[in-house]
């Protein structure tokens, strides 16, 4: 039962990275990071084969009224899939991805919203930023590089997701240490040299707790993983990037209130530091934040 008392091992232990200040950086003009209130990313997903139904959109339509009902609720930035991360679902070639992303990417930017895309694609990347997208959420590793010239070139920011293996889609079973960070820590502090190298200033490290590794089956074991990496994702900051977390579901212990889950764990990620929320629940994660705040 997580208590006082490991909250207070992991402050004593790591007491100089709670102190760690990250670079500060801007999107486009309206989101300054690092900040006293950390920033709330809601999604939306235009496959049908995604697990969080409420978030799905299948018409072009649909999801901008979806993406200005999530800025009216709080959030942030907007971030859209065209593929789902669920290993049976449907792959979508990048050139459907395209169609379908493109013209929602068009009609929120000109509405002013920051949109991010998911993708490990270069060319979908590509596409999507000429769009105007203001983030990539990177769920790869094989187009990082190009992909992180791309977002150079467009004033872009890229939120850098840990994945072990070449895309979520094709992910290798995770190692199960007992810290994870440091591993996380080598992984993203190559990426970052790479990106540096790329001209790229802006960007988030993501420690990837919502991609389905088979080695994470037992559902305790993967929340315990999940809760773990949360309570020490302040260490992360030490590189100089802001942290993004996505929330997870614990659909084995919520069950019909499995929409409780992200609220839950966004509370632990809170007490991790934060920086960037990215959920399918923004009112319910605004709620906690505001509440968290008024500590």
């Amino acid at each position: 039962m997580l208590g006082l008392s490991d909250l207070a091992a992991i402050a004593a232990e790591h007491a100089a990275d709670l102190e760690v200040e990250v670079r500060p950086f801007d999107l486009a003009g309206q989101i300054r990071f690092p900040s006293a209130q950390p920033a709330v990313m809601g999604v939306i997903n235009l496959s049908a084969d995604s697990w969080y139904r409420e978030s799905i959109r299948s018409t072009v339509e649909s999801a901008v009224e979806r993406g200005l009902e999530l800025r009216g609720q709080g959030a942030d930035i907007i971030d859209i899939g065209a593929e789902s991360t669920l290993g049976q679902a449907r792959r979508v070639v990048p050139a459907e991805q395209q169609q379908q992303l493109l013209p929602v990417v068009e009609q929120l930017a000109a509405d002013g919203i920051i949109v991010s895309v998911e993708t490990y694609d270069a060319d979908v990347a590509k596409a999507c930023l000429e769009a105007g997208a203001k983030v990539l959420n990177l769920t790869g590793t094989a187009d990082s590089e190009a992909i992180y010239r791309l977002a150079a070139e467009h004033d872009a920011a890229v939120i850098i997701c840990y994945v072990s293996g070449e895309h979520v889609r094709d992910v290798d079973d995770i190692p199960l240490d007992d810290d994870p960070i440091p591993r996380m820590a080598d992984y993203f502090l190559r990426e970052i040299e790479v990106a540096a190298r790329c001209g790229l200033a802006r960007g988030f490290l993501d420690p990837g707790l919502g991609f389905y590794y088979r080695n994470l089956q037992d559902s305790s074991l993967r929340i315990r993983h999940q809760m773990k990496t949360f309570l020490n994702a302040f260490r992360l900051r030490r590189l100089g990037w802001p942290v993004c977390n996505a929330l997870p579901h614990a659909v084995e212990f919520f069950g019909d209130e499995v929409r409780c889950a992200e609220p839950f764990f966004s509370v632990l990620a809170a007490l991790g530091q934060t920086d960037l929320f990215r959920t399918h629940e923004v009112p319910r994660i605004r709620a906690v934040l505001k509440t968290l705040g008024v500590y």
